[in-house]
């Protein structure tokens, strides 16, 4: 296949680091003047299970997962140098995920050198180091399947000649550069890194080669990059440790003041919504021994982007960021609202997404629907869910007053299916569906908007509506499964935790 050609040679790159190397961290190393940058370790498992959706709002592309977990975000100002790294010991696995994601990356890189149990239990990382012949049909099935370069990361073995003859059966899958770490893989980081190993091995083949292990000994400043480089003899140099505590080490005149480093990595964090842990995590792995100080202990508190930029004086900036996306979410709600419905068979579809923060807390449209149907002395409103196989997506038709309504796109849970279809309902007849902001209908009481009763003579009534509520919310229906439902188009669901401890 056509090969879009990233360089790896005379290259500086942020090595893939988990839980640091979200999308924030990246762009910060690029600003910084790195030339490459890798994404955390992410588990072929869970990729598989991910969709692709364009984010229009952050202006991202995002692979979320079932239980709607952002899993990889990207976005076009890393596009030619991300490199995305996957943990796989499966070579068809690692080819559905590779594929998934090549059209969004500069290039595809498998690791083969994290020691940790999460990854070697299941056969990836350094554990294929001791299955040369896996790792080999691994990456010329990836070589030979995808449109990007192919790279690997590996530790060295137990001696120079079983590394240097490792490293020249994966040069012969095709792959266009290797990353070694240089150290054995029950070594850790206090551990000196060999080198010499990293020398040998660029003598041995024709292929770049990255060289990674010298945040300890060798890499304190950006100056000590060109002589981690000459000492091992490598094509181009990979740092973890030294770009996490302050990634302007990859500046020319770094690494610059942690404090204005931190406050940069906010505005990235805030402006493209990272989860509010990770972020405290990479703020922590920058302060380091002063993460009990008096600033360490208010990122420690700090439990929301929002929190966090106070911490740092940034809250116009994150109240700026807030208003410039909820303009971009109103816009993109009202392009996307066809103004009439379509009817498909006896069917009144339209393409609508139940977003949970357009409603109150404690307010829902399937609420609305049921107040509205007994209101007008109809029957409840009956659910039918379907499930489609591919991707177990979920879509919900609802029957009101003997007619049918559901919406064109696909959910990733029941509940939300049904609130989509009584969303179309509500829109089809002109009823409030309780969206934040809208003029109060009447139709669920003043007090569940507000959470309280307004006097003990309202009592009896709140707990029958308490009652209605919960049989509305808890009457089982349904779930048909099919094997075969045709594909409808999808829209962003709702961003959730960008956090994974597992990867």
């Amino acid at each position: 296949m056509a090969v879009r050609r990233l360089s790896f040679r005379d290259v500086t790159a942020l090595a893939p680091m988990v839980r640091v190397g979200t999308l924030p961290m990246r762009l910060l190393a690029l600003d910084y003047g790195a030339d490459v940058v890798y994404c955390e370790e992410l588990i072929d498992i869970k990729m598989a299970q991910c969709q692709r959706i364009v984010n229009d709002v952050l202006e991202t592309v995002d692979f979320v997962a079932p239980d709607e977990r952002v899993m990889f975000r990207t976005c076009e100002r890393e596009k030619d140098r991300v490199v995305f790294q996957m943990g796989t010991a499966d070579a068809d696995r690692a080819l559905m995920v590779a594929q998934l994601v090549e059209k969004d990356v500069a290039a595809i890189d498998v690791n083969m050198g994290c020691p940790k149990e999460y990854s070697t239990k299941g056969g990836m990382g350094a554990a294929l180091l001791s299955d040369p012949d896996k790792i080999e049909a691994i990456l010329k099935k990836l070589v030979t399947g995808v449109s990007v370069p192919v790279t690997c990361k590996i530790r060295i073995l137990p001696s120079l000649e079983e590394t240097v003859s490792l490293v020249q059966r994966i040069e012969k899958t095709g792959v266009t550069a290797v990353a070694v770490h240089g150290r054995f893989k029950d070594e850790r980081p206090r551990h000196p890194v060999h080198c010499d190993y990293i020398q040998a091995v660029a003598q041995a083949v024709s292929i770049p080669v990255i060289a990674n292990g010298g945040s300890l000994d060798l890499v304190k400043n950006n100056s000590d990059i060109e002589k981690f480089r000459k000492a091992t003899g490598a094509s181009s140099v990979m740092l973890a440790r030294a770009a996490m505590w302050n990634p302007s080490v990859f500046c020319s005149q770094g690494p610059l003041p942690v404090e204005k480093v931190m406050e940069e990595y906010v505005k990235y964090a805030i402006r493209y919504d990272n989860h509010a842990f990770n972020t405290k995590y990479c703020l922590c792995q920058m302060l380091r021994d002063k993460v009990e100080s008096p600033l360490g202990k208010q990122v420690q508190a700090a439990q929301t982007n929002a929190e966090i930029s106070e911490v740092y004086g940034l809250q116009k900036f994150y109240q700026e960021i807030q208003q410039e996306q909820q303009a971009k979410r109103a816009a993109l709600q009202s392009s996307n609202q066809p103004d009439r419905p379509i009817m498909d068979g006896d069917v009144t579809t339209m393409a609508v997404k139940f977003e949970r923060r357009d409603y109150p807390p404690q307010i829902t449209p399937k609420m609305f629907l049921l107040e509205w149907s007994r209101k007008e002395k109809l029957e409840q409103p009956q659910y039918e869910t379907v499930q489609r196989s591919q991707d177990r997506a979920f879509q919900s038709t609802v029957t009101v007053a003997n007619k049918k309504y559901r919406s064109s796109l696909w959910e990733k849970s029941k509940k939300f299916a049904e609130q989509a279809s009584a969303i179309v309902c509500l829109r089809v007849l002109g009823v409030p569906e309780g969206r934040i902001g809208e003029e109060d209908s009447g139709l669920v009481g003043k007090r569940k908007r507000e959470g309280k009763l307004n006097s003990s003579s309202e009592e009896g009534r709140s707990k029958k509506l308490h009652v209605d509520i919960l049989q509305e919310m808890e009457t089982p229906e349904p779930i048909v499964r099919m094997n075969s439902v045709e594909q409808n188009p999808a829209t962003p669901p709702k961003q959730a935790e960008n956090l994974r401890d597992d990867v």
